[in-house]
């Protein structure tokens, strides 16, 4: 097996869905990965709403894939907030894509994050100064 694929129940994948083009990035994102067989995409809204059959489905993952679209790390939030561990971990805005508050996105941009997601390293050491935080002025994409 190589770096590009995963068994689907080993791997979960999870993306923020935000309301911008770096959402919309990070769904697309998850799910070319998921039909390329990297994994299985997982809902960051089920962990969120407490459904605790989906956060011990990703708690016993063997990895965990994480895509945020800004740094603001809603989908890393929701994790943290659980306990759930983190394997790899994207910001598209770090990639140098600029996020807007429109809907369309470039091929090149998808390409790009997930090239990344495929090639991040595995070991992803949480920063647990999410846990708990709240959102302060200032803390925006824009």
């Amino acid at each position: 097996m190589t770096n590009d694929s995963h068994s689907s129940s080993e791997c979960h994948i999870f993306c923020c869905s935000g309301a911008s083009n770096v959402g919309v990035l990070s769904f697309q994102a998850a799910i070319r990965l998921a039909q390329e067989g990297f994994g299985s995409f997982s809902s960051i809204a089920g962990i969120g709403s407490n459904n605790l059959s989906m956060i011990r489905a990703a708690k016993s993952a063997d990895e965990r894939i994480v895509i945020d679209g800004c740094p603001i790390g809603c989908a890393r939030r929701i994790m943290d907030a659980y306990l759930i561990p983190i394997d790899r971990y994207v910001v598209i805005t770090k990639l140098g894509v600029k996020m807007t508050h429109g809907f369309d996105v470039e091929n090149r941009d998808l390409d790009r994050v997930v090239r990344e997601v495929k090639h991040s390293q595995k070991s992803f050491a949480p920063d647990n100064g999410f846990l708990g935080r709240r959102v302060e002025p200032g803390d925006d994409c824009s």
